[in-house]
């Protein structure tokens, strides 16, 4: 909202204050200010030039020569090739070593031969932004008004010295979506007397509305209240200038007179309203309906809509001839032909108007106010306001009457509350007197009862208070945040700590970042596509029904696919080596549930080399060893160390069918690590890239080796090796348990040193070397103690997995 102090001032006293300093008391009572302007600031010497004559450049086709009267003795000539360039007009002249938008300077200068003494400009040489240019001067220069003196800086013709504060109004605060709304908040800010115009209609008693136009009841649960008004013989012709320089320092462009009136009457009031034309109409019998499933409709943009069962139309007859609260329709928009004009003025559902301009995109500056709420007290006014400034400036006269339907009473909300309750919230010791002039200063009023209650009466501009919090809110807004006393709440202290899944989740991060992955976080909402990626249990999809973007749809199911384009970020700018984790939930739906369940999972991705080559090392690319030691490496540190085996697979098609396998502890399918399937690799544009994704969850409801403490030994522990030759079907996990089985209670580790294959080795055999370490933390261990352990391990090897000691 683009508040004009010059147009504020018509209502309340505002030019005694600075500018700056007003926005600044605004956004620390009100609501936040973006910043204050002036569109004059930064640019000298533009004036109004008079066109005396006007000829073709003799060395251009498209140039023209121009004698401009600007105040001085003699006119200057200035070279211009704006297309609507013509003598007698009125024009904006930068002068020789002025200075325009932008920081530019403009200088005497030659083109094409000729002498430039400056330039005519037009108005977005000088800062007005395309948006708010009249069509009809869009591709040229502006021409003035008539009445403009030749040598006068042009800032007042065109409204650029007002001071403009943009005000960023909060969904709670709609009532100041308007000029109105605003002077009201500045007057109770400064405690001064708010000065409001209220129109007064001259109607044609001869022509009566209900005689032209009929309206058919709707529900009120979709509108209330809904007013027509006409205005006939209507001339459709340019506003005045006035108007015109209020709409676009507002941020709106110019149309005709009666587009420019009920734009005015939004920024005023802060009610919508919409004109149709009556000649247009087909059965002059108006309605306000939910649209049929699939019913179409052409609206002002050019657009044609397919519209849904929950939309809100207005319909003339069976046809839909505008969306309620968004846009109109093309079929009855205003034209340069119109002659007799209906108004429309109403209070739509908010939510049907939100759902409808989130879904079409049609996010305009009447459905803003219509999602925010509308000043039941001042619809019908504003629709006066609107009947009676058309009629003036188009020549016209207003029809006699207004045709209603749903109409609304707008009456106060009481609220009661005690100054105590005020002080105790606040941390303030106001008195009663103080209090209750702060509602006074808000146009509130108030009655005292004996028991000292406080009877608060707040008028239907201020639809955002209805409790006692509100009223709360208020007293500290305008008694000054700044002005309540600081103190330190005085309870009792409870130590925070953290509950076993939090402190889990936090260890899971802190070994994965010591292991060298760096955390990264993703979008909690992805696509279809990559929402059912890499699934590890079967679920529903959930899916949002008003999405940010095609991008934002669905919640998603995994954290590999947010990683993946994590990856494809970086290596896009040339960061080819990438190792990151993710830590945060998944949302997975039962069949028929309402809602998805949030589960708890860690993932990761690494590509590229883990460790570059230096002086000493060699480098170390990533392959999926390197990813499994790293999961092992968490799963061990979280406590989890039996049970736990990992199962080759080929069911996920995003994966690499020979290098991704499952992750199990005893039965249970805990997480999935592997490669990305070169397929995909080459459609996000990633190199080859390995991936994991843990169920967190259930890792934090598994049984967990806790660590304990455990001092050195001060006995000598004793080591014995063992070189086996094994069948390539036993796996190193099946040996290991066997010895941990038969290698007795002085057994303290197991390591596995060496594994060969090929020259000397049989085929379908391999070679696997192991280090046996005893200890006895209370006593030196004999050679007899070590022997009968060490044989009964071999023992056993030879006769449960049918190996060879070698």
């Amino acid at each position: 909202m683009k508040v004009s102090t010059k147009w504020l001032n018509e209502y309340v006293k505002v030019d005694d204050l600075k500018p700056e300093e007003l926005g600044e008391k605004i956004e620390r009572t009100a609501v936040e200010v973006d910043g204050v302007s002036r569109r004059a600031d930064g640019q000298k010497k533009i004036v109004v030039g008079h066109i005396l004559e006007c000829v073709p450049h003799p060395n251009s086709d498209h140039l023209h020569i121009c004698q401009v009267d600007v105040g001085d003795e003699e006119p200057y000539q200035i070279v211009c090739g704006a297309p609507n360039v013509a003598a007698g007009q009125n024009v904006i002249v930068a002068l020789p070593n002025s200075w325009i938008a932008g920081h530019i300077k403009i200088k005497k200068s030659k083109m094409r031969g000729e002498l430039s003494m400056g330039m005519i400009c037009g108005l977005q040489e000088i800062g007005f932004p395309d948006a708010v240019v009249p069509k009809e001067f869009a591709d040229g220069i502006y021409v003035l008004p008539e009445d403009a003196v030749p040598g006068e800086p042009v800032w007042d013709y065109l409204g650029m010295d007002e001071s403009i504060i943009d005000v960023d109004i909060t969904p709670n605060r709609g009532d100041m979506l308007s000029m109105r709304g605003v002077a009201h908040e500045v007057a109770a800010i400064y405690d001064r007397e708010v000065s409001l115009p209220h129109p007064t209609v001259k109607e044609d008693v001869s022509s009566k509305i209900e005689d032209l136009l009929s309206l058919e009841d709707a529900d009120q649960e979709l509108v209330a209240p809904y007013k027509l008004r006409m205005v006939k013989d209507v001339t459709i012709k340019p506003s005045p200038m006035w108007m015109q320089k209020r709409l676009w320092n507002a941020g709106i462009r110019p149309i005709n007179n009666v587009v420019d009136v009920t734009n005015y009457i939004l920024m005023d009031y802060g009610q919508p309203l919409h004109a149709f034309d009556y000649d247009k109409f087909d059965s002059k019998k108006l309605a306000v309906r939910l649209a049929n499933e699939g019913e179409k409709l052409t609206t002002l943009d050019g657009e044609e809509r397919e519209l849904k069962a929950t939309d809100l139309v207005i319909a003339d007859g069976d046809r839909a001839i505008a969306l309620a609260g968004v846009m109109g329709g093309e079929d009855t928009e205003v034209s340069d032909k119109t002659q007799t004009v209906v108004l429309e003025a109403a209070v739509f559902n908010s939510s049907k108007i939100r759902k409808t301009a989130r879904r079409e995109n049609l996010h305009s500056e009447a459905s803003q106010r219509f999602e925010r709420g509308i000043n039941v007290a001042t619809v019908q006014e504003a629709l006066d306001a609107a009947a009676q400034m058309i009629a003036e400036f188009g020549d016209g006269q207003v029809v006699s009457g207004t045709l209603e339907i749903n109409h609304v009473d707008p009456e106060n909300v009481d609220v009661e509350i005690m100054p105590e309750r005020i002080n105790k919230v606040l941390g303030t010791d106001l008195t009663d007197e103080a209090i209750v002039g702060i509602f006074e200063q808000l146009g509130f009023g108030v009655a005292k009862d004996e028991t000292g209650t406080l009877t608060v009466s707040v008028p239907p501009r201020r639809w955002d208070i209805a409790i006692q919090a509100d009223l709360i809110e208020e007293v500290a807004r305008i008694y000054g945040y700044d002005n309540i006393p600081t103190t330190l709440p005085t309870m009792p202290l409870t130590e925070g700590h953290y509950t076993k899944a939090q402190k889990i989740i936090r260890d899971a991060r802190a070994i994965l970042e010591s292991a060298g992955l760096s955390q990264a976080i993703s979008y909690g909402l992805t696509t279809e596509l990559k929402a059912k990626r890499f699934m590890l249990d079967e679920a529903e999809m959930t899916q949002l029904d008003f999405p940010m973007s095609s991008d934002h749809t669905t919640l998603r199911m995994n954290l590999i696919s947010g990683l993946l384009d994590d990856v494809a970020y970086n290596q896009a700018r040339k960061v080819n080596d990438v190792a990151l984790y993710e830590q945060g939930r998944v949302f997975l739906r039962e069949k028929d549930a309402e809602r998805p369940n949030d589960i708890e999972h860690i993932a990761g991705a690494l590509t590229g080399l883990f460790h570059e080559a230096t002086w000493h090392d060699a480098k170390k690319p990533v392959d999926f060893y390197l990813t499994k030691g790293i999961v092992e490496y968490l799963m061990s540190s979280l406590g989890i160390t039996d049970g736990i085996r990992y199962e080759a697979t080929a069911e996920y098609e995003e994966m690499h069918p020979g290098r991704t396998a499952k992750i199990y502890v005893n039965d249970e399918l805990v997480g999935l690590i592997g490669e990305v399937h070169p397929s995909l690799a080459k459609e996000l544009k990633i190199k080859p890239t390995y991936v994991f994704e843990l169920d967190l969850q259930k890792l934090i409801d598994l049984p967990k080796n806790a660590e304990t403490y455990v001092p050195v030994s001060k006995y000598p522990e004793v080591t014995r090796d063992i070189a086996l030759l094994v069948p390539n079907e036993i796996t190193n996990d099946q040996i290991v348990e066997s010895i941990k089985q038969n290698g007795g209670r002085f057994l303290a580790d197991i390591k596995l040193f060496d594994l060969y294959q090929g020259e000397k080795i049989d085929d379908g055999f391999k070679s696997l070397a192991y280090t046996l370490v005893y200890r006895n933390s209370e006593g030196t261990l004999s050679d007899d103690e070590i022997n009968q352990a060490f044989d009964k391990v071999v023992k056993k090897l030879q006769e449960e997995l049918e190996v060879t000691v070698r």
